[in-house]
């Protein structure tokens, strides 16, 4: 048998450290870790190190995976033209410098990107380190110490804003929270849950042990991945990427609402294109059905007055075609058809207008039907939103409408904010408010160039401001704090403001992102808002009932009188009998409620049975207890019987004293035998548990183990939480209680120091 040599099997031939990847890829330490985090690879730690246990290793196959990597032969070729690029310097060629840096290959990370996520939920998926880096980038300045370029800082800003932008437009925001390190913010998209961070908008501190190349290395592929995420997401909303941004309002540092503005804007003209296409489908099909020509039906097309100037590129395009061929057929011969044809231009164009006027018309008519079948309440949201696009169509505004493929969480967050205008403060950070705020259904304007309205303007209905006190206000709006908008957004609710007035200490901001359930605590302030969501349920419940009610039946009837709705049966000789199943429901529900009771007492009895056994009670003397219990409670009820008998018999009976006292008696034997049962269920449940631990393995016993010492810290926490809670409840109590006794000191003091003044008085008054 041949003897197997050191180094060919196990982890010595899995694993190879880092130097030797570097021997044998002939690569740099700074190249080698770049090649690294653009493809994904980290070390490894095997189970036994036998290079050594400093040292860090990589698999074998991640090595051979980057030997074939195109990027590495680009390394090469860029480093030997830098060097031929600093032999040039050196020489002072600068002719040579120029051309040699023009010619320099340029580094692509797009297949890096199709090879690591195979498919847009992959990508999705992964998303939340790449718009933390971003968003951190997009606040850091650009330092030449550092080496932070500021084309690196200006896409990445970009890149965020498109994102932003997205999940505004789609009302795809779900949580917000504010904490010491910035503010935390998720996002659904797609199915896919989104979590990323945000930097505060303050000065940024440069920390100096931090490598800001590796850091670098990742925002470069990272722009490369949002790029690829943002244009599949605008392409499935048909909209143009990159958005184009308005310069002035660029300029305003408005940036976020510059972006939608023109996504708002693209989404009108598209919605636009896409209704003079289908009139024209309409006007080309009436000429056709009319008998026209192809000619004419074409010269319909382009003259039948759909030559607005804000038109895209491509009804230009097709009303030059138009053109050509009205033009083309000009140019023929008079012949009789053609004669007709142009003859009857005037009426098609007419019939095709009065076609789209009585397409509208009915459709008005049938909006009008559902409002009145629906008593006004409760209105198509559909034909709301498409009034109120008319309306800011009309004003300038282009807003995106609501879509029937709109999940239940969306049309909450799209309705949440709707109607209401901010108007943001100077002192409170405006890109954060607005991205909130037009995420869930709400219009925002702020003090400064480009803000959509001014602060005196009467629509607004809530004034953010974050100052101990407000000197101007105006009646007819709201005053609160930027905290009132997160809180809403997390509850889904609109809170109420009294709370967040300025100059108030809020109410706690408590994480979205902690379930309160398995915590096993639950926040007073958590515990109201709760209440409030109930309450608006059971509200907005209400509201849909009676529009429902007013709907079927006619005269604002119950929904409840369907419960007893009447069954028809058709007879034998072929007429119709109606008669009510009341009686038949009602021996149903009986049925079902014996059988739920049986069920309960068959758990019941199981239980007890069960205590019994694991309190060493043998299965006979059970038996003998439940037959000499029966027959204690037979005996029992005779003598109670002859008692009863014998009272009614009587001259006298028991006081009304002597009664309680034997009812406390009878309760406390109850409690005592009740605390009893419960110690001996307790500790049959512990001795069940041991015995349970006992059979488990070493392994699934150190787990449960680990588990109940989590369990323990758990409660221990809520322990505490609780214990906190009381103390600053009784301090509370305590502060208003020293408040009120120094109050009443004070008046006391006043009111002998008026007694002692009068006094002083008339004794004055006497002595003269």
């Amino acid at each position: 048998m041949l003897k197997k040599k050191r180094g060919k099997e196990g982890n010595a031939a899995k694993y190879t450290t880092r130097n030797q990847a570097l021997v044998r890829l002939q690569l740099k330490l700074a190249d080698f870790r770049r090649l690294c985090i653009l493809k994904g690879i980290h070390p490894r730690e095997p189970k036994k190190k036998t290079k050594g246990a400093h040292k860090t290793y990589y698999h074998v196959k991640d090595i051979n995976f980057l030997a074939h990597e195109p990027l590495l032969e680009l390394q090469r070729e860029l480093r030997a033209q830098r060097k031929k690029i600093r032999k040039a310097k050196g020489r002072l060629e600068t002719e040579k410098v120029e051309r040699l840096e023009r010619s320099l290959p340029r580094v692509s990370l797009d297949h890096l990107v199709k090879e690591r996520y195979p498919s847009f939920i992959d990508a999705l998926r992964d998303l939340d380190d790449a718009l933390t880096m971003l968003h951190l980038f997009a606040t850091l300045p650009a330092d030449a110490t550092f080496r932070i370029p500021a084309k690196r800082v200006n896409n990445a800003r970009r890149l965020s804003l498109e994102w932003q932008a997205y999940v505004t437009r789609t009302h795809a925001l779900r949580k917000v929270f504010i904490s010491v390190k910035g503010i935390y913010y998720q996002a659904e998209v797609v199915g896919q849950q989104v979590t990323w961070l945000v930097p505060h908008q303050l000065m940024q501190v440069m920390p100096t042990d931090v490598d800001f190349r590796v850091m670098l290395t990742f925002l470069e592929f990272y722009e490369t991945l949002m790029g690829f995420v943002n244009f599949k997401l605008y392409h499935e909303l048909r909209l143009a990427y990159p958005p184009k941004l308005d310069p002035r309002l660029e300029k305003a540092a408005a940036d976020l609402y510059a972006v939608m503005r023109k996504l708002a804007e693209a989404a009108a003209a598209a919605k636009l294109r896409r209704e003079r296409k289908a009139i024209k489908a309409a006007a080309a099909a009436s000429a056709v059905l009319l008998g026209a020509p192809a000619d004419a039906a074409g010269a319909v097309e382009g003259s039948a007055g759909y030559t607005a100037e804000e038109g895209g590129e491509e009804e230009k395009a097709e009303g030059g075609e138009a053109d050509e061929a009205a033009a083309e057929a000009a140019e023929k011969p008079p012949v009789d058809p053609e004669k007709e044809a142009t003859e009857k231009l005037p009426v098609l164009r007419k019939q095709a207008t009065a076609s789209r006027m009585a397409s509208l018309q009915s459709r008005l008519a049938a909006m009008e039907a559902v409002a009145r079948a629906q008593g006004g309440e409760g209105r198509d949201e559909k034909d709301e939103e498409e009034v109120e696009g008319a309306g800011r169509k009309g004003r300038g505004e282009a807003e995106e409408e609501e879509g029937d493929e709109d999940d239940e969480e969306t049309r909450v967050c799209r309705r949440l904010f709707r109607g209401l205008v901010f108007f943001l403060g100077r002192e409170v950070p405006r890109e954060p408010l607005l991205f909130v705020i037009r995420a869930f259904g709400g219009k925002a304007s702020w003090e400064g160039e480009g803000a959509p309205a001014p602060e005196t303007d009467e629509s607004i209905t809530h004034q953010v401001v974050d100052r101990p006190q407000q000197k101007h206000r105006i009646l007819s709006r709201e005053y609160v704090q930027p905290q009132w908008i997160f809180d809403c957004a997390n509850a889904r609710i609109l809170l109420p403001s009294a709370p967040y007035a300025p100059g108030l200490v809020p109410p706690p901001h408590l994480s979205p992102f902690v379930n309160h359930e398995e915590e096993g605590y639950l926040p007073d302030y958590a515990a109201a808002i709760q209440r409030l969501k109930e309450a608006a349920a059971a509200r907005d419940a209400a509201t849909h009932k009676g529009t429902m009610g007013g709907m079927l039946g006619g005269g604002g009837a119950p929904l409840l009188e369907l419960e007893g709705a009447h069954e028809v049966r058709m007879s034998g000789e072929g007429s119709v009998a109606v008669g009510g199943g009341e009686d038949e429901v009602k021996a149903e529900e009986a049925a079902m409620a014996a059988k739920i009771a049986e069920v309960a007492a068959e758990e019941k009895a199981y239980a007890a049975d069960l205590a019994k056994e694991l309190s060493g009670v043998p299965f006979s003397a059970s038996l003998v207890q439940d037959k000499g219990g029966k027959e204690g409670e037979e005996g029992g009820e005779e003598e109670e019987d002859e008692k009863e008998e014998a009272g009614e018999e009587g001259e006298g009976g028991e006081s009304e004293e002597e009664e309680a006292e034997d009812e406390e008696g009878a309760e406390g034997e109850e409690e005592k035998q009740g605390a009893v049962q419960a110690a001996a269920g307790a500790d049959g449940e512990d001795g069940g548990k041991a015995m349970a631990r006992m059979l488990m393995s070493r392994k699934r016993r150190g787990l449960y183990d680990a588990m109940q010492m989590g369990r323990a810290k758990k409660a221990a926490g809520v322990a505490l939480l609780h214990e906190r809670r009381l103390k600053a409840a009784a301090a509370a109590g305590g502060a208003k209680g020293d408040a009120a006794g120094g109050g009443a000191a004070g008046s006391g003091a006043g009111k002998k120091g008026g007694q002692q003044a009068k006094k002083g008085k008339q004794e004055k008054k006497s002595w003269r």
